[in-house]
């Protein structure tokens, strides 16, 4: 259900792309639209992880570096079916944590200094088998790609917005100020608020799958209670652009922020990892969760 729902998403922010290179430049607009996603996915797949990993100063650490962390990894991952990804730590006192790279064998999990400060074993464990589930499910490739497309709408919008203040070959030639107008202002906004409505549906997956490779729903559920309230208490200076990317959101706001917010309402995610605990774990025995 949660990859046919964001399947829908990704085809309607599909959608909103072409239409949007439609009104501004015609079948040539299109094109241009298609052209343009492209080389921002393709940029964004080979080097989004180390831009990320360097924007927040994060510090490869080795076994003797962080042996706890790493054994921990090396557990999850092996119950996940999956390669050992690459561990660093952030130098920043809020606590959080994300998840990046291209596919399986290029990940790494990135977690701040924060985060080991308040969280046990248990719920730390939680919250890296929720990072590995991103990998997992691809996350990180279809939030790029999603990002990615909403920004290249993003620019047709800024690109006819200059088109009316000078004077486009389309109006010159009769095209519809309207077209160019939705251009500007309809598209860009629908395309963000599809693309949070995808970062909000693959949280919701990523919970699920790992308190699954975690075997305790609950230890997440307490985590993410502790670094909600961790967050409010420490904020942190995260680039919106990246705000997606960690398992709390990093920025602060109310009323209508929530609307445009990258996570979904943290009461629901708990309440739903409470119930998986509740209703109990099938995979508590230790069986491989793949």
């Amino acid at each position: 259900m949660m990859t046919l729902k964001t399947v829908f998403l990704m085809t309607l922010l599909t959608v909103i792309l072409v239409g949007a290179g439609g009104m501004f430049g015609g079948e040539s607009g299109m094109i241009m639209a298609f052209m343009l996603a492209l080389v921002m996915n393709g940029a964004s797949y080979w080097f989004s992880d180390r831009i990320v990993l360097r924007m927040y100063g994060a510090r490869e650490v080795g076994f003797y570096d962080a042996p706890k962390l790493h054994r921990i990894v090396e557990e999850l991952a092996l119950r996940a079916q999956m390669p050992m990804p690459k561990l660093y730590i952030i130098p920043e006192g809020a606590p959080n944590a994300f998840a990046t790279g291209r596919n399986e064998r290029h990940a790494a999990v990135a977690v701040t200094q924060g985060i080991l400060r308040i969280l046990d074993e248990a719920e730390l464990r939680g919250v890296l088998a929720h990072e590995l589930s991103h990998v997992k499910n691809r996350d990180i490739l279809v939030g790029t790609i999603a990002a990615t497309m909403a920004g290249a709408i993003s620019m047709l919008g800024n690109m006819a917005h200059w088109g009316m203040i000078f004077g486009s070959r389309n109006d010159r030639d009769g095209g519809h100020p309207m077209a160019a107008l939705l251009t500007i202002i309809v598209a860009p906004l629908a395309a963000i608020l599809v693309q949070l409505a995808i970062s909000r549906s693959r949280e919701y997956g990523a919970d699920a799958t790992g308190a699954a490779i975690s075997a305790d729903p609950l230890s997440l559920a307490n985590a993410l209670r502790k670094l909600h309230t961790g967050a409010a208490q420490t904020p942190m200076e995260a680039n919106p652009a990246t705000a997606h990317m960690f398992i709390v959101n990093p920025l602060t706001g109310g009323g209508l922020m929530k609307l445009f917010s990258t996570h979904p309402p943290m009461e629901e995610r708990i309440r739903r990892l409470e119930s998986m605990a509740a209703a109990g774990n099938p995979l508590s025995g230790g069986a491989s969760v793949f």
